[in-house]
């Protein structure tokens, strides 16, 4: 009696290659020794083009478009399912959200594999714990709300703007924590987002005592090959249920996902520098939408983004009023924004340190550390002719020139050439006296360190971090992101030169601004403990009006609005293409028979590169988005020269 043959086994297979024309599935026969091993989601290796490569099994069928013509796979790498379904469809969504490829999504989805670690015995995680009552989030009109619905498995979304306060109100980690707590309670997963490895050990920190050491994973780079790999194993095996995370861990492969939230939501770390550049709280915002989870978009301020969401109705808020919030935080002043303080001192309004300032400080060391945030590292970052205003640049190579500390006098130096010998002398005037318009946090804690000559001074930057500072009198000098936490929070905060953020060339300045500046109040101690923040600016400045009042929602709505009447990202969809004059004006064409979009440039950034700027309505930004993949495409597959396209870039200039 004769058996009938097996019928055929097709793998669809994502190939790991990055050209747009390629960015589509591949059809290869499975061989009869690999049936048993081959599943949607597992490694594999196949030849493509001429040689071996590795790729994604996304889905098997019996048929194929290419008959006979279908190649065999070389192996299945490992019979390991690494990429889920929820997860496989996110990273094509983001690709099309992006303009990019499938293949570029998933390398930031799916850590390299690591061997031994797979093939390694499964590490046991015990369950979470129960946690404490939840007392950060219900302190916010809806936060019991949320809470319950979290409990209840509902996917309620919602954008909690914290008091930044070093007091319960600000403490968002524990507020993570709670909301973890509540989704983990109704038998869901969760996934916690964080900027950076600071963040990440507050959060870890927070969880650990929430539901108990080895409870939960962490994800990020820092870890290392093998660590990274085993935590990510222990999600998509479901060996863990909490998983927390840098911004690639918003693709974490969690089962039964019930909570995906994004701290500090405005910090430019969220954004990935490789293409197709997502920024992880627009990916974890596609994720609650695909999977049909809960969203906790969180941070200190608010972008217009976020904002955006809420006044649709997408995102419900928790917030504060402002009244409220100002009697929690410390209270914050404009330095010399009074007539009496003026008239006390004049020569305050061009000062980089006035009186208002040195009393701030006399009057916060009496009860604990004071935190100086400086915006500029090292000495002095820029130097400039006394006379004519120009900036000094090196006589060999024309770089500019930063002051370095010398044993009598500033020492000029160059970034290329190094110390500028024999004298300087400016090449628009002739003159040899130099002013410093940008001091750094060096020099400023030189100077403040002769103005409190018995104050232990602490300097933190880039390179030279400080974790943490004691409850003891001391001058800390820091620039945004460095700045160290103080075990009881500081007793006050001075913020210099606040102008440096506010004139950068950058569509978000003032909202970075505002981001940094909160940020910083949320080390100082409440005001009924004495807490001030006392910043040095222009007093009519819009984002420094806001600090003062506590009020980052309202800059937010204002921002927002500007934002509209100008046509800018959220209000409208940026797209921009950057690459050879030939390929712009290729892409340049094209958008050209997309209706309803705007053409700008294309724009010589140099002689090879040029810029084309597109504004469209997000309710055609899919058509101009498609169009574009097209030429890309069409370029990808003629060999011609590519183009970088950035949607909605973090930086618009």
């Amino acid at each position: 009696m004769t058996t009938s043959p097996e019928p055929r086994l097709i793998a669809q297979v994502a190939v790991d290659v990055s050209l747009p024309h390629l960015d589509r599935v591949f059809d290869y026969e499975v061989p009869a020794k690999d049936r048993d091993a081959v599943a949607p989601g597992v490694r594999v290796r196949v030849r493509f083009a001429g040689k071996l490569r590795d790729g994604f099994v996304l889905g098997l069928t019996d048929t194929s478009d290419a008959g006979d013509k279908v190649r065999p796979l070389e192996r299945v790498l490992s019979p390991e399912v690494v990429l889920t379904p929820p997860v496989a469809a996110l990273c094509r969504r983001v690709a099309d959200h992006y303009g990019g490829t499938l293949g570029d999504v998933l390398r930031m989805a799916v850590p390299t594999r690591h061997a031994a670690t797979e093939s390694a015995s499964p590490v046991a995680y015990p369950e979470p714990g129960t946690p404490p009552a939840p007392v950060v989030l219900p302190l916010y009109p809806g936060g019991s709300e949320f809470l319950g619905a979290l409990g209840e498995g509902r996917p309620l979304r919602a954008a909690w703007t914290a008091v930044p306060v070093a007091a319960p109100p600000g403490d968002w980690a524990a507020g993570f924590a709670e909301a973890a707590g509540a989704t983990l309670a109704s038998g869901r997963g969760v996934v916690l987002v964080v900027p950076d490895a600071a963040a990440l050990a507050v959060l870890a920190s927070a969880c650990t005592e929430a539901f108990g050491a080895g409870s939960f994973v962490t994800l990020s780079a820092d870890l290392g090959p093998a660590a990274r790999y085993r935590a990510f194993l222990a999600a998509v095996r479901g060996g863990v249920r909490l998983v927390l995370g840098t911004r690639n861990a918003v693709y974490a492969p969690v089962p039964d996902l019930g909570l995906i939230a994004v701290w500090d939501e405005g910090n430019d770390s969220l954004a990935e520098p490789r293409a197709p550049y997502p920024h992880a709280r627009e990916v974890a915002a596609l994720r609650a939408a695909e999977q049909h989870c809960a969203l906790l978009i969180a941070g200190y301020a608010r972008t217009a983004e976020t904002q955006a969401l809420v006044e649709r109705g997408w995102l419900v808020p928790l917030v504060l009023p402002p009244a409220e919030a100002r009697r929690i935080a410390p209270v914050v002043r404009i330095a010399s924004d009074t007539d009496w303080a003026l008239e006390r001192d004049p020569a305050a309004r061009a000062a980089r340190l006035p009186h208002d300032v040195f009393a701030a400080i006399r009057q916060g060391l009496t009860q604990g550390p004071v935190l100086v945030q400086v915006p500029r590292a090292g000495y002095v970052s820029t130097v400039a002719c006394e006379a004519c205003r120009a900036t000094a640049r090196c006589p060999r190579c024309s770089r500019l020139l930063r002051g370095e500390a010398g044993d009598a006098a500033l020492r000029l130096t160059c970034a290329l050439c190094g110390p500028v010998g024999g004298g300087w002398a400016c090449s628009e005037c002739g003159g040899r006296r130099l002013r410093a318009p940008r001091v750094g946090v060096r020099r400023t804690a030189e100077e403040l360190g002769k103005a409190f000559p018995q104050t232990r001074v602490i300097e933190s930057w880039s390179g030279r971090l400080v974790a943490s500072v004691p409850d003891e009198p001391a001058l800390v000098l820091a620039t945004p992101g460095a700045e160290p936490t103080a075990d009881q929070g500081y007793a006050a905060a001075v913020l210099l030169d606040t102008w440096l953020l506010l004139n950068r060339a950058d569509l978000r300045a003032a909202e970075e601004a505002l981001r940094r500046w909160t940020g910083v109040c949320a080390l100082v101690r409440p005001a009924d403990r004495g807490g001030t923040v006392m910043a040095v600016g222009e007093a009519d400045a819009r984002a420094l009006q806001a600090l003062v009042r506590l009020d980052p929602v309202g800059f937010a709505e204002r921002e927002l609005a500007d934002r509209r009447a100008a046509g800018f990202p959220p209000a409208a969809k940026l797209v921009v293409v950057e690459g050879s004059r030939q390929a712009v004006d290729a892409f340049d064409s094209v958008a050209a028979a997309v209706p309803q979009v705007e053409r700008f440039g294309p724009l010589a950034l140099d002689e090879e590169h040029w810029r084309l700027s597109l504004r469209t309505t997000p309710a055609r930004a899919s058509d101009l988005l498609s169009a574009l993949r097209a030429e890309a495409g069409r370029r990808s597959s003629a060999k011609e020269s590519a183009v970088r396209i950035t949607v909605d870039p973090q930086e618009i200039d």
